[in-house]
C-alpha cells in the first residue's frame, strides 16, 4: 500500500469534525502526490506566501466550503505564521507514523503519542491495534491505553483490571508455563504491569517475578495482610479473594497454594498450633494443610475425649466453607459422626424393662447410634486420606461392638427369652402392613397407592431418608415402625407385606407361601397382588420405562409394589459385604429418584418399606461372635447364619427356639434363632453382614408414608441485616447478621453474598455467606460480614454507601438484591494509616 494511500483514510476522518484541515509536511514528502489523493468535496489550497489571501478565502469568500490547506517546508514561529489562529483552531494534521497511529485511537488524552513511540513494537501489527480500538474509550489517558495494551497481548477481551491481568498471569504460571508473561516482557509492558503491582498491591522488588509475587501473596495471605504500609493491603486482600474464589482461577490458585506451602514451609508454622487456633485464625484456609492439621488434631482430641460433640459439630459446619472443604468433607464428616457415636455410647443406659420398651426405644432413640456408626464408616471408607482416622475408627469399631452391639443385643435377648407369641402392643406387626396401611385407603376405589419395598432397608436408614424426602418440595413423609418376622429373611419378609390371610413355608422351607401360594419371585408376587387390583415391578424395569409408560402401568393399578434391591445385594455377597454402606447410600438416592419418578407418573400415595433389617460390622469379627455349637435335628431343613429351619430340633441354651404358630406361621416347622448376635459358622459367604435373627436392628422394620401435595412447603430461611453504626469511618467494617430461625427440613439453608456499593459500583471485598445454623438457641445462629473497603472507596467520602445482601436468581448467573442497609462513608486522613 502506498503511503498516500496510507495517509488518506486519516485526512478524511479529520474532515468528518473540520471544514480546514492543516497539513505541515516539513520534509515535502507529499507534496508530489497532493493532487491525486482525491478527496471528494474538498478543495487543496498549497501555501506559497499567500497566508493572507487563504485566509480571506476560508473566511470570507467560501466560509461553508471545506479546505486542504497543505504547507511543506518549515512552517514560521510564533506571530510570523499568520494562519496560527485558525491552526490552534482546527489542529494541524501531521501524517507522521506515530501521530497517525494516536489519532487513529481516537485519544486525546496527554501522553498518548508518547506512550505510541514508546511501544512501537506493539503498534507494528494492525490487529493488534484493531484489537486494542475495541477496548478504548474516548476518555482513556495514557494509563488506561497500557493497561488495555496489556489485556490485548494476554488475550483480555472483557476487562483490563489489574486483577484480571494477575488472574492470567498466576493460572498460567501455575500450569509451569510463561508465554503471555514472555509477551509482556517483548513488548516492554513487564514494567507498567510491575509498577501498578506495586502501587496498588504493595509488591516491591529489585528483581519481581510471577514466581516471586506467589510466594509474596501467599506470604502475606499467612499473616492475615496485616501491613504497616500506608493504606494497608486492602487491595491484594480483597483481589486474592476473588483469585481463589472465582471459578476461573480457583484451580490455578489451589496448585499455586500447594507449592507456596511447600516453598514457605507452611507445615512447620503450624506444627505447634491447636486446631482451635487455626478455626479462629483469619487465613485459616489459606493452605489445604491447614485443613489437614484440623482433622488430624480433632480426630485424636475425639478419641481422647477432650472436646465435646458440640464443640466438634460447631468446627466441622465452619470448615464447610474453607476452599479446601470438599476435598475433606469425607474427613470431617467422619470425626463429627465419630464424636457424636462416643458422646451418645459415654451416657448410654441399655437397661430394657420390657420387649415394648425395647422396641419403642430402639424407634425413639437407639437407632441414633446405628445411624452414626454407619455415617462414620461410610465416610472413613470413602475418604480419600483415611490415615488421620486410623486411632478414631479402632475406637469406634471397639466401642460401638462392646459398649452398644454386644451389651445391646444381650439385654434385648434377656426379653426375647420371654416372649411367648411374636407380638408386640407398642409396634404393629409386619404381617398386618397391608391390611393396615394399603387396604384402608384403596378399599373405597378413588385412592391408588404404591408400595416400595427396599431389601433391607434398615429402620436408621429409612430414618435418614424421611429428611431427603421431607427437603424436596411439595413432598411429606411420616416414619413409623413395624414388628419384623421372624426369622427376619428375604423370602418372609416380602411375603409378609403381600396382601394374605396364611403365611407358611413349604414342605422342604424353601419356599413361603402366602395362601397356599408361593411368593419367592416378583411374578409370583404379581399374581398374588392381581387379586386386588394390582401388580409388581422390578425398581430398575420400572425406572427404564419412559414417562408415559409409567403413567399408564400407574393408571392400571391400584395397587403398585416397586422392589428395588441393592442393600441387601451387596451386604449378602462375600466380596461385597464391606461395601454395605456404600450400597446405603446409593439406596438413599436411589429411592428419592423413584419417588420422584412415581409422583412424575401421578402417584399422590407411597409407602415405603422393607423385608427386614441388618446387623453390620465392618471390623472382622472375634470368636466370640459366633457359636461353638451347631444346630442339631431330626429333620434340619434350613441352616442360615442367623436361624435354622427344620423339625425334632434339639433344645439348646446357644439358641432360641420357637414353633411356628408363636411366630404366626401355619405349619409344623420349628425355628432356632442364634441368640443376641450370634452366627452360626457355615463354609463361604460373609459374616459381618447377617440378618434372620430377633435384634432391634434386624426386626424394627420402617414404614414411611409419603404424599405429594399440591402446594410449594420448602423454604430458605430468612436472614435479616443487624447494622450497629450507620457511619464506616475506617477501612473495614463489621456487619451483623441474624438468621431468624434454624434450618429444617422444609426451612431450608440460604447461600447469599454481601457486598459494600456505591450505586452499581463495588468498593469493598465480596463475602459469600451461609446460613445453615439448625440450633434453636438464637446466640448461635448470628454470623458477622466483615467488609473491606477497597482504594476506590476514597473517591466516596462523605457519600452514601449500601450494604447489600444479594442471592442467585434459581438457573441463572444473575443476582437480585435480598436485604439491604445504608451507612455514610465518613474515612478521615487518620483512616489511611488503619488496618
Amino acid at each position: 500500500m502506498s503511503e498516500s494511500a496510507t495517509v488518506r483514510p486519516h485526512l478524511l476522518r479529520w474532515f468528518d469534525r473540520h471544514r480546514v484541515v492543516f497539513w505541515h509536511d516539513a520534509e515535502g514528502r507529499y507534496a508530489a502526490d497532493i493532487d491525486s489523493f482525491d478527496l471528494p468535496g474538498i478543495q487543496t489550497i498549497r501555501v506559497a506566501n499567500d497566508e493572507f489571501a487563504i485566509k480571506n478565502r476560508l473566511l470570507r469568500d467560501e466560509p461553508e466550503g471545506k479546505f486542504l490547506v497543505y504547507r511543506s517546508g518549515r512552517a514560521p514561529d510564533g506571530i510570523g505564521n499568520w494562519l496560527l489562529d485558525l491552526e490552534l483552531a482546527y489542529g494541524v494534521f501531521t501524517a507522521d507514523r506515530t501521530a497517525l497511529v494516536a489519532q487513529d485511537l481516537g485519544l486525546t488524552g496527554k501522553d498518548i503519542v508518547e506512550v505510541v513511540q514508546a511501544y512501537e513494537k506493539f503498534f507494528n501489527a494492525t490487529k493488534r491495534v484493531q484489537s486494542l480500538k475495541a477496548l478504548l474509550n474516548p476518555e482513556d489517558d495514557a494509563t488506561d491505553l497500557r493497561a488495555k495494551m496489556t489485556a490485548v497481548v494476554l488475550g483480555l477481551k472483557d476487562s483490563h483490571s489489574l486483577l484480571e491481568i494477575t488472574r492470567t498471569l498466576l493460572t498460567e504460571n501455575a500450569k509451569g508455563q510463561h508465554a503471555k508473561y514472555d509477551a509482556l516482557v517483548d513488548f516492554g509492558l513487564d514494567d507498567f504491569y510491575w509498577q501498578g503491582v506495586a502501587r496498588i498491591y504493595g509488591y516491591e522488588s529489585a528483581s519481581p517475578s510471577i514466581d516471586d509475587l506467589v510466594l509474596w501473596i501467599f506470604g502475606r495471605a499467612i499473616e492475615g495482610f496485616k501491613s504497616e504500609r500506608p493504606g494497608g493491603l486492602q487491595n491484594i486482600q480483597l483481589d486474592f479473594a476473588s483469585l481463589r474464589n472465582d471459578r476461573r482461577s480457583q484451580a490455578a490458585m489451589a496448585t499455586l497454594a500447594r507449592r507456596a506451602a511447600g516453598d514457605l514451609d507452611y507445615t512447620s508454622q503450624i506444627e505447634d498450633a491447636s486446631f482451635r487456633d487455626l478455626v479462629d485464625r483469619v487465613p485459616d484456609d489459606v493452605f489445604e494443610e491447614a485443613d489437614q492439621k484440623i482433622i488430624s488434631d480433632l480426630a485424636r482430641a475425639v478419641a481422647e475425649q477432650t472436646v465435646t460433640p458440640r464443640e466438634v459439630a460447631e468446627v466441622v459446619r465452619q470448615r464447610q466453607s474453607s476452599v479446601w472443604a470438599d476435598g475433606y468433607k469425607q474427613l470431617y464428616t467422619a470425626v463429627a459422626s465419630a464424636s457424636e457415636l462416643l458422646g451418645e455410647l459415654a451416657s448410654l443406659n441399655l437397661g430394657i424393662q420390657s420387649f415394648d420398651d425395647g422396641l419403642e426405644r430402639y424407634r425413639r432413640e437407639l437407632f441414633r447410634i446405628d445411624q452414626l456408626y454407619r455415617k462414620f464408616v461410610y465416610a472413613a471408607r470413602t475418604a480419600e486420606y483415611p490415615k488421620p482416622l486410623e486411632a478414631l475408627r479402632e475406637l469406634v469399631e471397639k466401642r460401638y461392638t462392646n459398649k452398644y452391639v454386644y451389651e445391646l443385643g444381650n439385654a434385648w435377648q434377656q426379653r426375647v427369652d420371654q416372649v411367648e407369641t411374636w407380638r408386640s402392643i407398642a409396634l404393629n406387626s409386619q404381617t398386618a402392613f397391608y391390611a393396615r396401611y394399603v387396604e384402608p385407603l384403596v378399599r373405597d376405589g378413588d385412592k391408588k397407592a404404591v408400595v416400595i419395598i427396599s431389601d433391607a432397608l434398615r429402620y436408621e436408614v429409612a430414618h435418614e431418608l424421611r429428611s431427603l424426602i421431607r427437603k424436596e418440595d411439595r413432598f411429606e413423609a411420616d416414619l413409623e415402625a413395624v414388628l419384623g418376622v421372624l426369622p427376619s429373611y428375604t423370602q418372609l419378609g416380602m411375603a409378609a407385606l403381600l396382601p394374605h390371610s396364611t403365611l407358611k413355608h413349604s414342605a422342604d422351607a424353601k419356599t413361603v407361601l402366602v395362601d397356599d401360594q408361593p411368593t419367592n419371585n416378583t411374578a409370583f408376587r404379581s399374581k398374588i397382588l392381581e387379586g386386588v387390583g394390582g401388580s409388581a415391578i422390578q425398581a430398575e424395569d420400572f425406572k427404564a420405562l419412559n414417562a408415559e409408560e409409567r403413567r399408564e402401568l400407574y393408571k392400571s393399578n391400584r395397587v403398585l409394589y416397586v422392589y428395588h434391591n441393592r442393600i441387601d445385594a451387596t451386604g449378602d455377597k462375600p466380596g461385597t459385604e464391606r461395601q454395605v454402606f456404600e450400597a446405603v447410600d446409593d439406596t438413599l438416592r436411589d429411592i428419592v429418584d423413584l419417588v420422584k419418578k412415581l409422583a412424575s407418573a401421578n402417584a399422590t400415595n407411597i409407602f415405603i418399606t422393607a423385608d427386614h433389617g441388618f446387623l453390620f460390622q465392618d471390623e472382622a469379627l472375634p470368636d466370640t461372635f459366633f457359636l461353638s455349637a451347631q444346630p442339631q435335628g431330626d429333620g434340619i431343613k434350613v441352616v442360615n447364619r442367623r436361624f435354622v429351619l427344620g423339625n425334632g430340633l434339639k433344645r439348646d441354651n446357644a439358641f432360641a427356639t420357637f414353633e411356628a404358630a408363636q411366630l404366626g406361621l401355619e405349619s409344623d416347622l420349628e425355628i432356632q434363632i442364634p441368640k443376641s448376635l450370634h452366627r452360626l459358622r457355615l463354609p463361604g459367604g460373609g459374616s459381618r453382614f447377617v440378618h434372620g435373627g430377633a435384634t432391634l436392628q434386624e426386626i424394627v422394620v420402617p414404614v414411611l408414608a409419603v404424599n405429594k401435595k399440591r402446594k410449594g412447603d420448602t423454604r430458605l430461611v430468612n436472614v435479616e441485616v443487624w447494622p450497629e453504626s450507620d457511619k464506616i469511618t475506617t477501612g473495614q467494617v463489621v456487619v451483623r447478621l441474624f438468621q431468624t430461625e434454624p434450618v429444617s427440613e422444609k426451612v431450608q439453608a440460604r447461600t447469599l453474598r454481601a457486598g459494600l456499593y456505591v450505586g452499581e459500583t463495588l468498593i469493598s471485598n465480596v463475602a459469600d455467606l451461609t446460613f445453615d445454623q439448625t440450633s434453636s438457641d438464637k446466640r448461635d445462629r448470628y454470623q458477622s460480614a466483615h467488609m473491606l473497603l477497597s482504594q476506590d472507596a476514597n473517591d466516596y467520602n462523605n457519600r452514601a454507601v449500601e450494604f447489600r445482601l444479594e442471592e442467585r436468581i434459581p438457573n441463572t448467573n444473575q443476582w437480585r438484591v435480598f436485604a439491604k442497609a445504608v451507612y455514610t462513608l465518613k474515612r478521615s486522613f487518620a483512616s489511611d494509616f488503619d488496618f
